[in-house]
């Protein structure tokens, strides 16, 4: 075979003499691209696939490396904001529980502060409640990491395609956005990724039970409760560890939608007994009950939904005077409204119930609204106020009637100046002028009708009220003194200085302004034998720990036991013959008090007490420039607040047994007598004639929630009670110019 003919068919390199290789390689280009040429004019089967191919591979690397790149990324930027993103600060407000106020039993509450919550152990809650729970809300909860993967993704799909946000929480989900910080309840992507974040981080370090605990008392179940404690006494007036499977099953069902839950009531209502036994089935799922148990179930009867206007009536103004106490103790608004503290009052039940039925059943049909009616009652051992009214209604007006108005003493005020005479060595048979008109420096004053008495003791300017007498009781004692016995016996300096209402003569008229409550705390101090304590409302507050505080008695000796032993024997004589016997009750028990009749009679006083009960009745005119009118009842202190203190305390006695007062140095009696008319040197008086007494046509309403009961009565005097017309006084006068 010829060169040449190998070299055409390729068969092996030309080889030339040259040494420079150029030619061999020349070649040897030259054959390679005959080779290709020829291939090239060949059919190619696999030669454009294969290029495909290629291509496709190359993409599907580049897709892998984008995929596992942004996949990496993504949980490198996940577990970054994972490790970031700090378990916040619980809200002050999802861990709160009110504050709840109790009636003196110290178990019946009447009102709450704050949020209607009251936190409880997990354990406290029946296991098959929680498993309601659960069953409606996050069957999984025990297997979950906190989140549920298919519930968010979907929730984040619904978002990014544009439809609405979802939700798909957990247990955990909703435990976290209602109980820390920093989550708002609006639906937000990134809100709903910084839950999840949260969520999960809960969920890792947090047990489940804690979850499920912190769950159970921050979640809202309708009817205005917060947790499933309140939620429990909102619909079935029970404790949590007392519901049955049932209805632990409604309250689950209520989480879902709690305000149609909240309203209904009959178990005809076809959503809610449907949501009810969607909870059954997934307690049977769960194995919580049986498929019998659940079959036998009846749907709940629910209690009745209390009223949301809670403060009407008195107790609005119970839970307002107890907070300001508490403030003025040093509490804060914040521990009292969400430290979930107890606090029991002095407020007895019965007797505020008394006190209020008593007031309307013997304030005649056709009062005036601007008449007003106090009523405060002591127990002169300790200061506790045992009740009060306060008012018609809180919901119309806040201003309480009893602590927050005050209104001229009148003659009520003339036994501190008995008291400091006494305290002074001055004794009941020391007599002073009783004699009509007399002039003390630039002021002229009279006694009612201007009768004159002349000489008179102690014990008959009391019993008759006699203005000029006091007058000159005060002179003789010193104002200055009168003012520092008034302050021991719990009035504070500021009434008794405004104006300068102490350096007059007229101070011990009763010139200065008290509330119904300073006047019982004052003449409890009679009853107290001397020593006064500090008229209070509270009687202890138990913290959020259990730890129960009882407040402090405060007390201190105003006067001596004998001077209280003998102004208070004036005082009964107030009672038994003077301007105060419409206050005599019936079981014959001793009673001391005065009456109060302020000039042209804007307010009228009845202030009373038996050895364990002070009380002070005042009725007056808002507008303090008018006088009180009230339909069949002379403006006299002795009629219709007389009335009414005889009325409440006859109901409120009706269980005490009857004390004596101590006995007086003095036992020579009152005056039972008429006053005489003492003729006088000094310019006669006009005076205008005393109102002629009229018999009371209406008849009082009878109580509207407790019906005051007369105790024992006597066969020399006919019983009365609040459902009777009062009497009209007889031979009544006016105490005070």
């Amino acid at each position: 075979m010829s060169e040449k003919g190998q070299n055409s068919r390729g068969e092996g390199p030309v080889e030339r003499p040259d040494a420079s290789g150029t030619e061999r390689f020349g070649s040897l280009s030259a054959a390679n691209h005959g080779a290709s040429a020829t291939d090239g004019d060949r059919p190619q089967a696999g030669g454009t696939s294969g290029k495909r191919r290629g291509r496709k591979a190359r993409y599907a690397r580049r897709a892998a490396f984008v995929v596992f790149g942004t996949f990496g990324l993504s949980a490198l930027v996940f577990v970054i904001a994972y490790l970031l993103t700090p378990i916040p600060s619980a809200k002050s407000a999802s861990i709160a529980s009110g504050s709840v106020f109790y009636y003196s039993d110290g178990t019946t509450p009447f009102a709450r502060e704050g949020p209607n919550r009251t936190i409880v152990d997990l354990k406290k809650v029946p296991k098959v409640v929680r498993d309601a729970v659960l069953a409606a809300e996050n069957r999984s909860f025990y297997r979950d990491p906190g989140v549920s993967v298919q519930g968010t993704a979907r929730a984040m799909w619904s978002t990014v395609s544009g439809g609405q946000v979802q939700g798909g929480s957990t247990i955990t989900q909703q435990m976290v956005r209602n109980y820390y910080n920093g989550l708002s309840q609006e639906r937000t992507v990134f809100r709903k990724l910084k839950e999840i974040m949260i969520s999960m981080k809960v969920g890792n370090e947090k047990s489940k039970d804690w979850i499920l605990e912190q769950y159970l008392n921050t979640i809202y179940f309708g009817r205005a409760a917060y947790g499933i404690e309140a939620a429990s006494k909102a619909y079935f007036d029970l404790p949590v560890e007392k519901l049955t499977a049932a209805q632990g099953a409604y309250l689950a069902a209520a989480i879902q939608q709690p305000t149609s839950f909240g309203a209904a009531a009959k178990a005809d209502q076809p959503a809610a007994e449907a949501r009810w036994h969607y909870v059954l089935d997934g307690m049977v799922q769960l194995g919580s009950i049986t498929a019998s148990d659940a079959a036998q179930m009846k749907f709940p009867k629910l209690a009745k939904q209390k009223l949301t206007n809670t403060l009407k009536g008195q107790i609005g103004y119970m839970k307002n005077i107890a907070v300001k106490e508490l403030q003025d103790r040093g509490y804060t608004e914040d521990e009292i409204t969400r430290g979930g503290l107890k606090i029991r009052t002095t407020f007895n039940k019965d007797l505020m119930a008394a006190a209020e039925a008593t007031v309307k059943a013997d304030l005649p049909s056709g009062t005036s609204k601007q008449m007003l009616t106090g009523l405060v009652s002591v127990d002169p051992s300790t200061g506790e106020v045992k009740a009060f009214y306060g008012g018609k209604n809180y919901l119309d007006t806040q201003l309480s009637t009893s602590f927050g108005s005050y209104a001229q003493a009148g003659s009520g005020f003339k036994p501190y100046v008995l008291a400091a005479a006494l305290d002074q060595g001055i004794s009941l048979d020391s007599t002073v002028d009783g004699s009509s008109p007399q002039t003390f420096g630039n002021a002229q004053i009279h006694n009612d009708s201007d009768i004159s008495y002349g000489e008179v003791n102690l014990i008959k300017a009391t019993q008759r009220s006699i203005n000029t007498a006091y007058v000159n009781l005060g002179q003789k004692v010193g104002l200055d003194k009168v003012t520092a016995m008034a302050e021991d016996m719990g009035i504070p300096e500021k009434q008794l200085t405004a104006n300068s209402a102490n350096s007059a003569p007229s101070f011990p008229l009763g010139v200065v302004s008290l509330s119904p409550a300073q006047q019982a705390g004052g003449f409890a101090t009679f009853a107290a034998e001397g020593v006064h304590h500090r008229t209070h409302v509270i009687y202890s507050v138990t913290d959020s720990n259990g730890t129960e505080h009882k407040v402090k008695d405060e007390s201190n000796r105003a006067f001596g036991k004998q001077v209280a032993r003998d102004a208070t024997y004036a005082m009964t004589q107030v009672v038994e013959s003077g301007t105060g016997t419409r206050a005599q009750l019936d079981d014959g028990r001793p009673v001391a008090g005065k009456t109060g009749t302020t000039d042209k009679a804007r307010a009228l006083w009845f202030n009373g007490f038996i050895p364990q009960l002070a009380t002070s009745v005042a009725v007056f005119n808002s507008n303090p420039n008018k006088p009180v009118t009230i339909p069949g009842y002379s403006s006299y202190g002795g009629s219709l607040p007389a009335q009414i203190w005889h009325d409440y305390m006859t109901v409120a006695t009706q269980d005490m047994p009857i004390k004596n007062f101590g006995d007086p140095t003095y036992s020579g009696g009152g005056d039972n007598t008429s006053p005489q008319q003492v003729p006088t040197t000094r310019p006669p008086h006009t005076a205008t004639a005393a109102p002629t007494p009229t018999v009371p046509t209406h008849t009082a309403k009878p109580p509207q929630t407790f019906t005051p009961t007369p105790g024992p009565t006597k066969t020399t005097k006919p019983t009365r009670s609040p459902t009777l017309p009062p009497k009209a006084p007889t031979g009544r006068t006016r105490e005070t110019p």
